[in-house]
Protein backbone atom coordinates (compact mmCIF):
# COMPACT_ATOMS: atom_id res chain seq x y z
CA UNK A 1 0.00 0.00 0.00
CA UNK A 2 1.39 3.40 -0.91
CA UNK A 3 1.94 6.04 1.75
CA UNK A 4 -0.73 8.23 0.12
CA UNK A 5 -3.24 5.35 0.29
CA UNK A 6 -2.27 4.64 3.91
CA UNK A 7 -2.82 8.29 4.86
CA UNK A 8 -6.14 8.31 2.97
CA UNK A 9 -7.40 5.15 4.72
CA UNK A 10 -6.29 6.40 8.15
CA UNK A 11 -7.86 9.83 7.61
CA UNK A 12 -11.11 8.42 6.21
CA UNK A 13 -11.35 6.00 9.13
CA UNK A 14 -10.63 8.76 11.65
CA UNK A 15 -13.37 11.01 10.26
CA UNK A 16 -15.70 8.05 9.69
CA UNK A 17 -15.41 7.27 13.39
CA UNK A 18 -17.17 10.55 14.16
CA UNK A 19 -20.24 9.26 12.30
CA UNK A 20 -19.90 5.83 13.94
CA UNK A 21 -19.58 7.45 17.38
CA UNK A 22 -22.60 9.71 16.75
CA UNK A 23 -24.73 6.81 15.49
CA UNK A 24 -23.72 4.46 18.30
CA UNK A 25 -24.24 7.15 20.93
CA UNK A 26 -27.63 8.20 19.60
CA UNK A 27 -29.17 4.83 18.78
CA UNK A 28 -27.28 2.23 20.82
CA UNK A 29 -26.03 3.94 23.99
CA UNK A 30 -29.27 5.91 24.38
CA UNK A 31 -31.10 2.77 23.25
CA UNK A 32 -30.54 -0.86 24.17
CA UNK A 33 -27.24 -0.23 26.01
CA UNK A 34 -28.58 2.62 28.15
CA UNK A 35 -28.16 0.42 31.25
CA UNK A 36 -24.38 0.78 30.75
CA UNK A 37 -24.29 4.35 29.42
CA UNK A 38 -26.58 5.72 32.15
CA UNK A 39 -23.62 5.80 34.53
CA UNK A 40 -22.15 8.59 32.40
CA UNK A 41 -25.22 10.80 32.75
CA UNK A 42 -25.61 10.74 36.52
CA UNK A 43 -23.34 12.13 39.23
CA UNK A 44 -21.44 9.56 41.22
CA UNK A 45 -18.44 9.49 43.57
CA UNK A 46 -16.53 6.80 41.61
CA UNK A 47 -13.49 7.30 39.38
CA UNK A 48 -14.82 4.83 36.83
CA UNK A 49 -18.23 4.28 35.25
CA UNK A 50 -19.86 1.28 33.60
CA UNK A 51 -19.80 3.46 30.49
CA UNK A 52 -15.98 3.21 30.51
CA UNK A 53 -16.20 -0.38 29.29
CA UNK A 54 -17.13 0.85 25.81
CA UNK A 55 -13.47 1.67 25.18
CA UNK A 56 -12.83 -2.10 25.28
CA UNK A 57 -14.95 -2.60 22.16
CA UNK A 58 -13.28 0.10 20.08
CA UNK A 59 -9.83 -0.62 21.51
CA UNK A 60 -10.20 -4.31 20.73
CA UNK A 61 -11.43 -3.59 17.22
CA UNK A 62 -8.50 -1.25 16.63
CA UNK A 63 -6.02 -3.74 18.06
CA UNK A 64 -7.36 -6.63 15.97
CA UNK A 65 -7.21 -4.58 12.78
CA UNK A 66 -3.63 -3.52 13.55
CA UNK A 67 -2.53 -7.07 14.45
CA UNK A 68 -4.09 -8.75 11.43
CA UNK A 69 -2.98 -5.99 9.07
CA UNK A 70 0.57 -5.74 10.44
CA UNK A 71 2.26 -8.45 8.33
CA UNK A 72 1.57 -6.56 5.08
CA UNK A 73 0.55 -3.14 6.43
CA UNK A 74 -2.63 -3.43 4.37
CA UNK A 75 -5.82 -1.38 4.78
CA UNK A 76 -6.72 -3.18 8.03
CA UNK A 77 -3.58 -1.89 9.71
CA UNK A 78 -4.28 1.71 8.69
CA UNK A 79 -7.96 1.44 9.66
CA UNK A 80 -6.83 0.27 13.11
CA UNK A 81 -4.48 3.25 13.30
CA UNK A 82 -7.37 5.60 12.37
CA UNK A 83 -9.61 4.12 15.08
CA UNK A 84 -6.78 4.36 17.63
CA UNK A 85 -6.13 7.99 16.69
CA UNK A 86 -9.83 8.83 17.09
CA UNK A 87 -9.93 7.01 20.43
CA UNK A 88 -6.89 8.92 21.66
CA UNK A 89 -8.41 12.26 20.68
CA UNK A 90 -11.72 11.17 22.22
CA UNK A 91 -9.98 10.46 25.51
CA UNK A 92 -8.23 13.84 25.64
CA UNK A 93 -11.21 15.91 24.48
CA UNK A 94 -14.06 14.09 26.22
CA UNK A 95 -12.59 12.63 29.37
CA UNK A 96 -9.79 15.10 30.10
CA UNK A 97 -10.97 18.47 28.76
CA UNK A 98 -14.75 18.24 29.01
CA UNK A 99 -15.24 16.04 32.07
CA UNK A 100 -11.95 16.85 33.80
CA UNK A 101 -11.29 13.24 34.79
CA UNK A 102 -7.58 14.00 34.77
CA UNK A 103 -6.75 17.47 35.99
CA UNK A 104 -3.80 18.36 33.77
CA UNK A 105 -5.76 20.24 31.09
CA UNK A 106 -8.04 22.99 32.32
CA UNK A 107 -10.78 24.78 30.44
CA UNK A 108 -9.69 26.27 27.17
CA UNK A 109 -10.17 29.76 25.77
CA UNK A 110 -10.29 28.30 22.23
CA UNK A 111 -13.67 29.07 20.61
CA UNK A 112 -14.07 25.61 19.07
CA UNK A 113 -13.24 23.80 22.31
CA UNK A 114 -15.56 26.09 24.29
CA UNK A 115 -18.38 25.45 21.79
CA UNK A 116 -17.71 21.73 22.03
CA UNK A 117 -17.88 21.93 25.81
CA UNK A 118 -21.18 23.86 25.67
CA UNK A 119 -22.72 21.29 23.32
CA UNK A 120 -21.63 18.47 25.58
CA UNK A 121 -23.08 20.18 28.64
CA UNK A 122 -26.40 20.49 26.78
CA UNK A 123 -26.22 16.76 26.02
CA UNK A 124 -25.83 16.03 29.73
CA UNK A 125 -28.60 18.41 30.77
CA UNK A 126 -31.02 15.50 30.52
CA UNK A 127 -30.20 12.58 32.79
CA UNK A 128 -32.62 10.22 31.11
CA UNK A 129 -32.41 8.05 28.04
CA UNK A 130 -34.52 10.39 25.91
CA UNK A 131 -34.43 14.11 25.21
CA UNK A 132 -30.69 14.56 24.68
CA UNK A 133 -29.15 16.33 21.72
CA UNK A 134 -25.58 16.66 20.38
CA UNK A 135 -24.36 13.07 20.24
CA UNK A 136 -21.07 13.53 18.39
CA UNK A 137 -17.65 14.35 19.71
CA UNK A 138 -16.00 16.60 17.13
CA UNK A 139 -18.96 17.78 15.03
CA UNK A 140 -21.24 20.20 16.82
CA UNK A 141 -24.13 22.37 15.72
CA UNK A 142 -23.22 25.87 14.50
CA UNK A 143 -25.42 27.42 17.20
CA UNK A 144 -22.78 26.52 19.80
CA UNK A 145 -20.10 28.33 17.81
CA UNK A 146 -22.29 31.41 17.76
CA UNK A 147 -22.87 31.05 21.50
CA UNK A 148 -19.13 30.62 22.19
CA UNK A 149 -18.37 33.72 20.13
CA UNK A 150 -21.06 35.74 21.93
CA UNK A 151 -19.89 34.77 25.41
CA UNK A 152 -16.28 35.80 25.80
CA UNK A 153 -13.97 33.36 27.52
CA UNK A 154 -13.34 34.19 31.16
CA UNK A 155 -10.06 35.95 31.69
CA UNK A 156 -7.53 34.32 33.91
CA UNK A 157 -6.38 36.54 36.72
CA UNK A 158 -2.96 35.71 38.06
CA UNK A 159 -2.51 37.07 41.55
CA UNK A 160 0.88 38.50 42.30
CA UNK A 161 2.67 37.45 45.45
CA UNK A 162 2.59 40.93 46.89
CA UNK A 163 -1.20 41.10 46.48
CA UNK A 164 -1.74 37.82 48.32
CA UNK A 165 0.86 38.38 51.05
CA UNK A 166 -0.84 41.46 52.52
Amino acid sequence: MTMLAAVAVTTATFFGMEFVAWFMHRFVLHGPLWFLHRSHHVRHPHNFERNDFFFLFYGSLSMLLIVFGSPTHDFRFWMGVGIAAYGTLYFFVHDVLIHGRLRFWRKSRNTYLRALNMAHKIHHKTTGRDGSEEFGLLWISPKYFRLALRRPAPTRVIKSRSATAG
